[in-house]
């Protein structure tokens, strides 16, 4: 049997479709599952591994703070995009590789009205 998705969990996958503009297609190919396991984990029938529970927290996390500045499809390109500004890698790779902070680092120059 497996263990059912806690709604907290839940909320964080609602807060990256609405805020960031992801697509379950997105979070499974982010998280590295199917569009079914999404869907299954907001359904409730089914909990992602804690790894995974970790980088959609920070995902969501991320998306949260691009919020304040720019608009659901525009965080979704963000996500996407290689930046130059982080060595040309992409948002989500590097949070995958737990470096969440080298991102939010470039979202806080924002906050010191730097342009990104």
């Amino acid at each position: 049997m497996k263990t059912k998705t806690a709604p907290a969990f839940v909320r964080l996958i609602e807060r990256l479709r609405e805020t960031g503009g992801l697509k379950d297609t997105d979070i499974a190919n982010f998280a590295g599952v199917s569009a079914a396991t999404v869907s299954r984990w907001t359904t409730g029938c089914e909990a992602p591994r804690p790894k995974t529970q970790l980088f959609v927290s920070d995902l969501a996390f991320v998306a949260t703070r691009l919020g304040e500045y720019y608009h659901p499809g525009e965080i979704r390109a963000w996500l996407y995009a290689r930046h130059p500004q982080l060595d040309s890698e992409r948002v989500v790779d590097l949070i995958h590789d737990d470096r969440a902070e080298d991102v939010l680092a470039i979202i806080d120059r924002l906050d010191a009205d730097a342009y990104l």
